[in-house]
C-alpha cells in the first residue's frame, strides 16, 4: 500500500476500514480480518495494524478482544468526518437493503463540460432503502473516468456490492476529496418515484470529488439523501 506524502501508513489502513464500516460494508458485530490477513492486504507490518486498530479503538467503532481479534462495534449512531464534509448512516436497528440500480458505461458531456476528465465514465447508481417502510434513505450516483480494468466490473459486478472494495481490487485509493452539502428544498420527478417519496419532500444532496495521488479524478459521486437518516459534523 502506498501512502500519500505526509499520511503515514498506518493512518490509511484506519481510513479504508473506518470507510467500509461506516458505508456499512462491515456491520455492527462483524469480526474484522486478523492481523496477519490485514498485514498481508494492505502490505505493512504488525505495528502499522495494531496502530491503526488502535485508533479505529479510539473513536468506539471497534472493540479488540485478547486472543480473538476485533469486531465492529459501530451500529451507525454516530456522524463523524474523514475527508471534509462526511456522511454516516444512522440506522439504528432498522433494516437497511441496498439495490444497484445500474452499473454501466456511458459517455456523460456534462461531466466531460464540468469535470475535463473527459466523456466516458463508468456510472454506478444505487439505492439504499428501509425494509420496513420500502422508502429510500439514499440515492447514489458515482461517476469514475473510464479505465480499461473497469471492464471486469461490467462483467463480474462490485466486490461484494462495495465499491471502494472493487477499487481497492484495482489498486485505486483516494488520496485526497472534497465534499458539498446542499439542500433539495422538494424532491420531485423520477427520483421521488425511485426513492418511493411523496413529491416535496425536503432532501439533503451530497456531491463529492476524490482523486488519486497523480490528481486524477477516481470518482464523482452525487447522493441524495434523507436528512432524518444522515447528518453533518466536523471536528476543529
Amino acid at each position: 500500500m502506498t501512502s500519500p506524502i505526509g499520511i503515514a501508513k498506518s493512518e490509511m489502513v484506519a481510513q479504508t476500514l473506518e470507510r467500509e464500516i461506516r458505508q456499512g460494508h462491515l456491520g455492527h458485530g462483524d469480526q474484522l480480518d486478523s492481523e496477519g490477513g490485514l498485514m498481508r492486504r494492505f502490505s505493512v507490518s504488525r505495528n502499522t495494524v495494531r496502530r491503526g486498530l488502535a485508533r479505529l479503538a479510539r473513536q468506539g467503532l471497534i472493540t479488540k478482544r485478547t486472543g480473538i481479534g476485533s469486531f465492529v462495534t459501530y451500529d451507525g449512531t454516530t456522524i463523524d468526518s474523514n475527508l471534509g464534509w462526511t456522511v454516516a448512516l444512522s440506522y439504528g436497528n432498522a433494516a437497511v437493503t441496498t439495490q444497484t440500480l445500474s452499473l454501466e458505461r456511458r459517455v456523460s458531456v456534462k461531466l466531460e463540460q464540468q469535470m475535463k476528465e473527459g466523456s466516458d465514465y463508468l456510472c454506478i447508481d444505487r439505492l439504499r432503502f428501509c425494509e420496513s417502510t420500502g422508502c429510500g434513505i439514499s440515492l447514489e450516483r458515482s461517476r469514475l473516468p473510464w479505465r480499461d480494468p473497469f471492464e471486469a466490473v461490467l462483467g463480474e459486478g462490485l466486490n461484494k456490492g462495495s465499491l471502494s472494495r472493487t477499487l481497492e481490487d484495482l489498486g485505486l485509493t483516494a488520496a485526497s476529496g472534497q465534499e458539498e452539502a446542499s439542500v433539495i428544498p422538494a424532491l420531485s420527478g423520477p427520483d421521488a418515484a425511485i426513492m418511493k417519496r411523496p413529491s416535496g419532500t425536503p432532501m439533503l444532496r451530497l456531491e463529492r470529488t476524490t482523486r488519486c495521488l497523480d490528481g486524477s479524478m477516481l470518482e464523482y459521486v452525487e447522493s441524495i439523501l434523507d436528512p432524518a437518516r444522515f447528518g453533518l459534523r466536523i471536528d476543529f
